[in-house]
C-alpha cells in the first residue's frame, strides 16, 4: 500500500516537472495519531522544481497541495514539504 501511494504522489507531483524527487513515507513515527489509526499516511516530499522559481515557500507548497488536495485526508493524513527552485 505504501508504495501505491507514493507511486500516486508522484504521478500528481510529476505536473510540476520536478528535476528531483523524494518521497518519504514517516508512518512509522506517528503510530497512534488520529490519521494513523484510520490508515492515513504521514509522508515527506523532497521537490526541486524550476516552476518554483522566484516563488516564496508558501506559494511553493500551495503547488504542491493543489495537485494532491483529493488525496487528504485519506490516504494522505499529512504532508511535509521541502520545495525548492532548480538552479
Amino acid at each position: 500500500m505504501t508504495t501505491e501511494r507514493i507511486d500516486l504522489i508522484r504521478e500528481r507531483l510529476a505536473a510540476l516537472e520536478p528535476v528531483d524527487l523524494e518521497i518519504i513515507d514517516e508512518s512509522h513515527l506517528h503510530v497512534g495519531h488520529a490519521g494513523a489509526r484510520d490508515g492515513a499516511g504521514h509522508y515527506r516530499v523532497r521537490i526541486v522544481s524550476p516552476r518554483f522559481e522566484g516563488l516564496r515557500p508558501v506559494a511553493s507548497h500551495r503547488l504542491v497541495y493543489d495537485l494532491v488536495r483529493d488525496l487528504m485526508p485519506h490516504p494522505i493524513h499529512a504532508l511535509a514539504i521541502d520545495a525548492r527552485a532548480a538552479k
